[in-house]
This record gives C-alpha cells, sequence and structure tokens, in this order.
C-alpha cells in the first residue's frame, strides 16, 4: 500500500461512525426519575458524604479503582517525534482502547500542551482524586525521568511510564528464557544496548535487577559507544557510560552475547552478527524495520535466538503483553504505586508463562500444532488468554508483600475467576481467527469487484495476509476504481465474466450447469446467460478448483446471491442448507442459527440445522452449548412452536447425545446460568455459558439477530452458510467494509478445516 492511500486508510478508520475510538457509557440504571434522583441530587450525597470521613470508599462508590488516566505532551510520540500534545491524542486513545479490550480498564486521555516539567507535573498531581493509576506516554527523553520520578514519588497513585518499563518488562522476560535456552548466566554475558533513549535506560536497569553486570553493559547512542571521556554527558548516559576501548557498533559487538536494540531498522549487520559469542541473543526491537531483518539474522547464525517487535516473526516483545495486567493487578489492590518488586514479578510472571503448555486456543490461532518453549518461542503471545491471570496475580501479590497495597486479595482463585469474567465482549475469537487465517491463507473470489467497499476489503486482506482476493466484475470499473482510490492490488487477478464468453473454461462452466440442472427446468442457452452472472460465474471457480471460497451478497439480496450457489455447487447429500450469525456481544460471542435460509422448519428439520450449527462452531474451535428457543420453558406452554422444539431437542437427545443442547427454552433462561440452574437444575445447560441459540423459525432468528445487532449495539458476522459441499458465505445487503474483512476471515478459516477434515476422511 503506497502512503498515501495508507494516509486515507487511517483517517477513514478514526473518523468513521463516532469520531475516535473511545466513549463514555453510564454504569447504573438511568431510565427512571428514581434512578436520576440517585445517580445525582439528591442520592449522590451519601456517597459523598462516605468519601469525605472515608477518602478510600472512592475506590467502593466511583469508578476511581478502575480508571487509569493515560497522559502524555506528544514530545516523543513513536515514529513521529515531537508533535505536539493535540497531535498526539489518536495515540493516547489508542492507548486507552488496548487498556479496556485486554483487561477491562477504563482510561481517560489526557493531552497536556506543556514541555515545562514543573508544570506538568503539577497538573498531573491535581488530577490524583479522579484517577486510580496514571500512564505516562511518549514524553520526550530527559524530561520523561524526572516526571515520571516526581510524579512517583509525590502521588499516592501507581504511575508508570509504559515507553521506558513496558519494553524492559517484556524484554527482560524474553532475555532470561533466552539464556536458560542457550545455557548462559544473565551475571556472565557481555550485553549491548544500541540506542539510549528512555526505553534503553529502564532495559538497562531492569536487566541489573535480573542478575547483569553494570560493567559488562556497553550502551551506544547515535554518536557511537557512550564512553566516559566523552564531554557534555547527561547523568542518565553517564551511569552506562565505559572506559574500554570501544567506539563504534561493529567495535562492542565483537565477543557480545546479547544485543538489545532500541534505535534504527538495518543498523546490525550480518558480520557484526557473526563476531558475536556462540549462541547469541538478538532483540531487534525497532519498529517497523527491525535493526536486523529475522530472516537475514537466523540464516547468519543458526545458534542465535532472535526476537524482534514483529508481529510477523517469533518471539514478538510487544507491549501490550504487559501494561494492561501490570495496570490491572495495580488497582485491583488499590496500590499506591508500581515499584520494582511489581515490574519483576510481572518479568518472571511472563518469562513462566511461556514455559508452560500453550492453550489449544493460542495454538489454533497460529495454526501450530506444537508451539512449545524453545528457540522460536521463548515469551507468550498477545493472544494468549492467561496472561491477565498470571501478570495481574504476579503483581497484585508482588504489591501486597512489598507493602504499597491497600487492599488484601486472600482468595486467588476466586481472584483470578474474576479476571476471567472482564473480558466480556469476545473480540479476541476475531483477532484468533485472524491469525489463523493468516498462517494458511487461501484463494478467495470477490463477486462484486466492481464497488467501493468490496476492492477495499480485498486490499485490506490481501496486506495482512489473511486471503488472496480473486476480483470479478466488470474490468473497466474494477480499474477505475482502483485508480480513483489508489488501492494497491497489483497482481491480483480480475476476472470479467462477460469477456469469458466463448472461452474453454465458460464451456466448461456452461455444460456443469447445465448437465446438473437440465432437469430442474435449466436449458443451455439459459445455462449460458446464467454464467455471464458473476454470481454463476464465482460459484463455477469454487466448484472447479479455481478460487476456494466466494464472498457477495454486498449488493444483491440474499435469495439471488444463494440461489446460484445451490444450483452450481449443492449442498452435502442429504444435508440441509441453513445460515448462522456469529454475533459479538458485550458477554461475548454467541452464534444464532437459522437466521437466513430455512422458514419454518419442522423437528426433524430444527435438529438437523442444530447438528450443522454444533459441527460449524466446533470448527472454530469453541464448545458449542446449544439452547433451543421457545416461549415456553421444558412444557411450561402448550403449543405447535413449543411442541416442535420439545421434539427437536428428543431427536437430538436420541441421535446425538453427545452434543450439549436442551430446551424448549426462553431466551433470558438460556443466556442467564443463575436463573437457569435455579428454576431448572436438571437442565443439561447448567454449569456452563450457553453460547449458540437455535430458533424456531427464521421469523425469530432474523429479528432477533438484527435488533441484537442494532440495539444491543452487537457486531454481527455472517451469515455463514452452513450444509454447502463447499464453503460459500454470503454478506449482509450493504455490509461495511470491516463486515466484510470479517467473513472473509470466517471464510479462509472455514476452507482450512474443511481441508483437515477432507485429510481425515
Amino acid at each position: 500500500m503506497d502512503k498515501n492511500t495508507k494516509r486515507k486508510e487511517a483517517l477513514h478508520y478514526h473518523a468513521e461512525g463516532r469520531p475516535g475510538k473511545i466513549e463514555v457509557v453510564p454504569t447504573k440504571a438511568h431510565s427512571s426519575q428514581r434512578d436520576l434522583s440517585l445517580a445525582y441530587s439528591p442520592g449522590v450525597a451519601e456517597p459523598c458524604l462516605a468519601i469525605a470521613a472515608n477518602p478510600e470508599d472512592a475506590y467502593k462508590y466511583t469508578a476511581k479503582g478502575n480508571l487509569v488516566a493515560v497522559i502524555s505532551n506528544g514530545t516523543a510520540v513513536l515514529g513521529l517525534g515531537d508533535i505536539g500534545a493535540q497531535a498526539g491524542k489518536p495515540v493516547m486513545e489508542g492507548k486507552g482502547l488496548l487498556f479496556k479490550i485486554f483487561a477491562d480498564i477504563d482510561c481517560f486521555d489526557i493531552e497536556l500542551d506543556t514541555k515545562n516539567v514543573d508544570e506538568f507535573v503539577n497538573i498531573v498531581k491535581a488530577l490524583e482524586p479522579t484517577f486510580g493509576g496514571v500512564n505516562l506516554e511518549d514524553i520526550k527523553a530527559p524530561e520523561c525521568f524526572e516526571i515520571e520520578r516526581r510524579l512517583k514519588k509525590e502521588m499516592n497513585i501507581p504511575v508508570m511510564h509504559d515507553d521506558q518499563h513496558g519494553t524492559a518488562i517484556i524484554s527482560g522476560a524474553a532475555l532470561i528464557n533466552a539464556c536458560e535456552l542457550q545455557g548462559k548466566k544473565l551475571a556472565d554475558l557481555k550485553i549491548i544496548i544500541n540506542g539510549a533513549g528512555a526505553a534503553a535506560m529502564s532495559c538497562t536497569d531492569i536487566y541489573i535487577s535480573l542478575g547483569a553486570k553494570k560493567e559488562n553493559i556497553i550502551m551506544l547512542d547515535s554518536k557511537g559507544v557512550i564512553r566516559k571521556d566523552r564531554e557534555s554527558l547527561d547523568e542518565n548516559k553517564a551511569r552506562f557510560a565505559t572506559d574500554k576501548d570501544l567506539h563504534t557498533l561493529e567495535d562492542a559487538m565483537v565477543g557480545a552475547d546479547v544485543f538489545i536494540g532500541l534505535s534504527l531498522g538495518n543498523v546490525l549487520s550480518p558480520e557484526m552478527l557473526s563476531s558475536m559469542n556462540a549462541k547469541p541473543i538478538v532483540l531487534a526491537m525497532a519498529n517497523p524495520d527491525p535493526e536486523i531483518e529475522y530472516d537475514l539474522a537466523v540464516a547468519t547464525r543458526d545458534d542465535v535466538i532472535m526476537g524482534t517487535g514483529r508481529s510477523d516473526y517469533p518471539n514478538q516483545v510487544n507491549n501490550v503483553l504487559g501494561f494492561p495486567y501490570i495496570f490491572r493487578g495495580a488497582l485491583d489492590v488499590m496500590a499506591t504505586a508500581i515499584n520494582e518488586d511489581m515490574k519483576i514479578g510481572a518479568v518472571h510472571a511472563i518469562a513462566e508463562l511461556a514455559k508452560k503448555p500453550v492453550p489449544e486456543e493460542v495454538l489454533q490461532a497460529y495454526d501450530e500444532t506444537n508451539l512449545k518453549f524453545g528457540n522460536t518461542y521463548v515469551i507468550p503471545k498477545p493472544t494468549d488468554p492467561r496472561l491477565i491471570t498470571e501478570v495481574s496475580v504476579a503483581v497484585a501479590k508482588a504489591a501486597i508483600k512489598s507493602g504499597v497495597a491497600r487492599k488484601e486479595i486472600t482468595d486467588w482463585e476466586a481472584y483470578k475467576d474474576e479476571l476471567r469474567k472482564r473480558l466480556g465482549r469476545d473480540d479476541r475469537i476475531m483477532r484468533s481467527l485472524t491469525a489463523r487465517a493468516k498462517r494458511n491463507p487461501k484463494k478467495v473470489v470477490f463477486a462484486e469487484a466492481d464497488n467501493y467497499k468490496t476492492l477495499r476489503a480485498a486490499q485490506i486482506v490481501k496486506e495482512e495476509g489473511i486471503a488472496t482476493p480473486i476480483l470479478l466484475g466488470n474490468r473497466n470499473t474494477i480499474n477505475q476504481l482502483i485508480q480513483e482510490y489508489n488501492f494497491e492490488l497489483e497482481g491480483v487477478l480480475v476476472i470479467d465474466p462477460m469477456e469469458e464468453k466463448g472461452t474453454e473454461r465458460f464451456e466448461m462452466f456452461v455444460q456443469h450447469l447445465y448437465k446438473k440442472r437440465q432437469r430442474r427446468g435449466i436449458t443451455l442457452y439459459d445455462a449460458r446467460k446464467f454464467m455471464t452472472n458473476r454470481n454463476y460465474f464465482a460459484a463455477s471457480m469454487v466448484e472447479f478448483g479455481e478460487a476456494d471460497t466466494l464472498i457477495s451478497g454486498l449488493t444483491k439480496n440474499y435469495a439471488s446471491t444463494i440461489k446460484p450457489a445451490l444450483q452450481v455447487i449443492g449442498a452435502k447429500e442429504g444435508t440441509r442448507v441453513a445460515g448462522m450469525y456469529l454475533m459479538l456481544t458485550q458477554k461475548g460471542p454467541l452464534f444464532f442459527a437459522d437466521t437466513t435460509v430455512n422458514e419454518d422448519p419442522n423437528a426433524e428439520q430444527l435438529a438437523e440445522i442444530t447438528t450443522l450449527v454444533h459441527a460449524a462452531v466446533e470448527r472454530l474451535h469453541i464448545t458449542p452449548r446449544i439452547a433451543l428457543l421457545s416461549y415456553s420453558n421444558f412444557g411450561s406452554n402448550e403449543g405447535k412452536v413449543s411442541s416442535k422444539v420439545r421434539e427437536a431437542v428428543r431427536i437430538l437427545h436420541e441421535k446425538a447425545p453427545e452434543i450439549i443442547a436442551d430446551g424448549e427454552v426462553q431466551a433470558n433462561f438460556a443466556l442467564n446460568k443463575d436463573l437457569l440452574s435455579k428454576n431448572f437444575p436438571f437442565s443439561s445447560l447448567n454449569g456452563e455459558k450457553t453460547n449458540t441459540l437455535i430458533f424456531p423459525n427464521l421469523e425469530s432468528g432474523n429479528i432477533a439477530y438484527k435488533l441484537l445487532q442494532e440495539a444491543g449495539n452487537a457486531e454481527a458476522v455472517g451469515p455463514i452458510l452452513l450444509g454447502m459441499n463447499k464453503p460459500v458465505h454470503v454478506l449482509q445487503l450493504d455490509s461495511s467494509v470491516r463486515e466484510i474483512v470479517n467473513m472473509v476471515t470466517i471464510a479462509v478459516v472455514d476452507v482450512q478445516e474443511h481441508e483437515k477434515a477432507s485429510v481425515k476422511s
């Protein structure tokens, strides 16, 4: 993607819909006058008086205990430099978003228009009553050191400059694990730190805390090795100045054991890497280009353990492994600081997590079968769901032990359960599916490629490595759109069905359709006419293996999109076709079916749909827990619908007893496990949360998903078409670009799973 296109893409993302990336949402009832009288005057006086009497009650009656300020003056924005406070706001909003999605921490971003240290410190100090913690961000050195030092000393809540300590904590975990694998001791290592900014200083300090010797560390800045005889050294660089006869990076690398890169891309040459000691450790963390490319490093030295800041290579040093969970643990014990003990606790928790068996969902996300502690896995993956429990617990324990906690936790297992429940909206499922798709991308034919949204989605999945797009539609229109919007789609196959008329491929597709449907009213003339329709042509490409799956439906109604796929590809023999939606809700993912195909299935058909959905959810590596819905609870009301659903459940229990499914049950009981267990303790759905809902007819399913999508602010991914001979997926009419990308991701994973099943059979 060229710079102009990237610019447009980024600006569109931040401006689309509600500008920015965060919003404030009420957490208490506010629909009645009574609610408002409690929320504000006169009821609000009671918590005010309680806090006045006991200031720590602010954690009980306000959001303080789950509220972090992300504060910057925009003087050192990553990759952009000193762009000013207001220009840095999108970055701070982004940090707030990460806090929320990874650790359920609410954030206000605060941009201070000052470069004066005293003024900055005084403003932040005055904000202490509002927040439970302060995350300093993108403040240039050396001012950042003084600002953090003073705030930590003068404030009574946790303060951390993540640019310094986040990188230090994650790279520290990687370093101690790499040392273990290489059979080396930190105390014996010659360590080269290339870079002398805030992160470099903090990294060096934490490595020393972990056991490295200060005299074995050589630090470089843009002028070369930081030597004691250099004039005008500031106090921070002076701490790590050396009197050794070393001047350049090339000099320093000879006989080194560890290279830590916090500088610029491509400054470490293969020759320098070759001059290091046996079994070297290289953490090249410059972004977007590391100090030495991963592939070049491992090709140069087969004994190197190599890490970067990039997600497309092993051993990614990513701050998101640390800061959300460090603040989570600190907030949960009402800590007065984030001290060295808490940071070291986080280092060891992250390091130890990499040594534990990797959860199946992480293996699936990265399409790995044997991901385990070793040279290409020295730190956990960012999608590891155990980070919130392991790191937050370690930080909370360290806070209590070191005496900075104002709240004790005694039941650590209960605390872990609480942490697991915090991450309600499970966007993780799409992150996991995206990672899986990238591991083995498939050819996806976009049947409506002469459309801006389709082309934009095609560009995204191509750039992200999710899929190899094939563009189907009017060639002139496609090319005009590509030029108009500067889409980077060079090399992508473009096919115009109208240009295909008379070709060997076109006739092959025509004959296949004719032979398949000649006894169902389609003549040879009809087949030839239909094949100029892009949906028929796209389905034929999938049928003949020229594409792995197809995406269509953006501009056509559902029936006209699905009909060609049914006629060309068809349903699996003896199988019913059904439609399923993945709903990303505030309480986690829910699967809805049938929402698009079967108007009024009977009991046997409903059981068959449930079996189809069960298999589809399992292919996404989620254990389905299925409720068959009605207006009745286990016979509480007699009627045509409730009887049908009850019979479907009986059929399921008889034919597929391994499926966890029950009903007929009302939706509120299905989704409220406490309500269900209290009133119907016999139900097989008791124990864990229901995640799959089967509706008694198309009408109820369609209404439900659209209501939840609009009124419930849920994100709909689908419809996912089930029961076809080959994977085919139909979009909602006028889907957003994001929804198209999500659908392509699902489609690619669907193809992967179908291929695995085919190999097994």
